[in-house]
C-alpha cells in the first residue's frame, strides 16, 4: 500500500488535488498534519471532486509522532524535498516495500526538518528553469507517477 503525508500545506486545494491525485495513482491512504485542512472543509471536496471518499485519510496534530509510529509498524518512510541527503528523482531507485509513506511539505518551507530526519529516503525534482520548485499538488504527482514505475 502507498500512502501519503501531508505536512502543513496551506492550500485547501493543493490538498483536494493531492487527494485526487493520489487516488489516480493508487494510494490508499491519506495522513493530514498540522495545519493541512482536512476533507470537512468545501475547497478541499470541490477540489478532490470525491477523491476522499475513495482515499482513507485521517488528521494527526503531531507528524512527528505519525511517523515514528508508522516506522514501527514497517513503513518505508519516503520525503520530497531538495537538501544535501536528496536524490534527483530520476535516479532515485524505489523498493520493493510492502508499504511506502510519501511526505511532502508546506509550500513555502518545505518538509519539517524534523521529518526529513525520520525519512529512510529523499528525493527532489530536477529544476531546468529560474524556480526552485513545483507546486505541491504538481510535485507530488511527478513523484507519485515516478514511484509507480
Amino acid at each position: 500500500m502507498k500512502a501519503v503525508l501531508m505536512d502543513n500545506i496551506r492550500s485547501a486545494w493543493n490538498v483536494g488535488s493531492i487527494l485526487r491525485s493520489a487516488d489516480g495513482f493508487g494510494f490508499g491512504r491519506a495522513y493530514l498534519c498540522g495545519i493541512t485542512p482536512t476533507p470537512e472543509s468545501d475547497a478541499v471536496q470541490k477540489t478532490s471532486l470525491g477523491a476522499e471518499e475513495y482515499v482513507a485519510w485521517s488528521y494527526h496534530s503531531n507528524a512527528a509522532q505519525l511517523v515514528e509510529g508508522l516506522k514501527k509498524e514497517g513503513w518505508m518512510i519516503l520525503a520530497l524535498e531538495e537538501n544535501e541527503r536528496s536524490v534527483e528523482l530520476p535516479k532515485f531507485k524505489t523498493m520493493n516495500a510492502d508499504r511506502v509513506v510519501l511526505i511532502v511539505g508546506n509550500e513555502v518551507t518545505g518538509v519539517d526538518p524534523g521529518l526529513l530526519d525520520l525519512a529512510e529516503h529523499i528525493f527532489h525534482i530536477p529544476m531546468h528553469g529560474q524556480k526552485r520548485s513545483f507546486n505541491v499538488a504538481n510535485a507530488f504527482s511527478i513523484a507519485a507517477y515516478a514511484l509507480g514505475e
